[in-house]
């Protein structure tokens, strides 16, 4: 297992990188006050209405980058500083997170698939380590259900692998989607849009680190379940 804690330990680093950079580069930009004085929720609702979406609605959730789309009630969840605030990563985010809905109203096919299998991610995503952890000490005890029982975890720890990479076209096209519409509305100045396209590409980062950190682990597992049968 020691192959696994060094994996692991790699991914947390660089994860741990990128996030500290991201929360870094927020904190940046949100002190470059946006010149229209509009905030978050004024963004959104704009850009939503801009685009003939009136039946998704914004509002203020509690907490720090906890910012999402929700497609089963069609709302558009800002936390409560991007919400109120009127600066470049408030803009940004606010944008991005239309962004979602717009994929939603265009029924995007990245978005759809990933909607569909949301319900089969949560159950794999729940037992395969524990099945992994079950098969590799079923196979330590030399018991014959080992490599069937370590296979189905490999199973399951690769839907959610999938689902990580289904992600990342999904979060590139609401961050194009949404910097397309603040450029070609001018809701920002030259300085403005490149402080939000900085502030998109590094929040981009920590899906892509995931995605690969997960793929990492899933290939060392498959070599563990090879070498067992060898």
């Amino acid at each position: 297992m020691m192959g696994y804690y060094i994996i692991a330990g790699i991914i947390f680093l660089v994860s741990m990188y990128v996030s500290n950079k991201l929360k870094s580069k927020f904190r940046k930009y949100s002190q470059t006050r946006l010149s229209n004085g509009m905030s978050g929720a004024e963004i959104a609702t704009k850009m939503l209405k801009d685009n003939g979406i009136y039946d998704v609605k914004v509002i203020s959730t509690p907490g720090m980058l906890t910012d999402h789309y929700n497609p089963a009630n069609k709302t558009v969840n800002l936390s409560e500083g991007v919400y109120q605030q009127r600066n470049a990563a408030s803009a940004a985010v606010a944008a991005h997170e239309c962004g979602h809905a717009m994929q939603h109203a265009t029924a995007y096919s990245w978005l759809t698939l990933r909607s569909k299998i949301v319900p089969v991610v949560g159950i794999a995503s729940r037992l395969a380590n524990f099945v992994i952890l079950a098969g590799i000490i079923m196979l330590g005890m030399g018991n014959v259900l080992g490599d069937t029982v370590f296979l189905l975890g490999i199973v399951l720890f690769g839907v959610t692998t999938l689902f990580a990479f289904i992600t990342l076209p999904v979060e590139y096209d609401a961050s194009n989607r949404a910097l397309a519409w603040l450029k070609s509305e001018s809701i920002v100045t030259h300085r403005e849009y490149d402080d939000a396209e900085d502030a998109l590409k590094w929040a981009a980062r920590t899906y892509v680190v995931a995605a690969l950190g997960s793929l990492a682990t899933l290939l060392y597992f498959i070599s563990i379940f090879l070498g067992s049968r060898d």
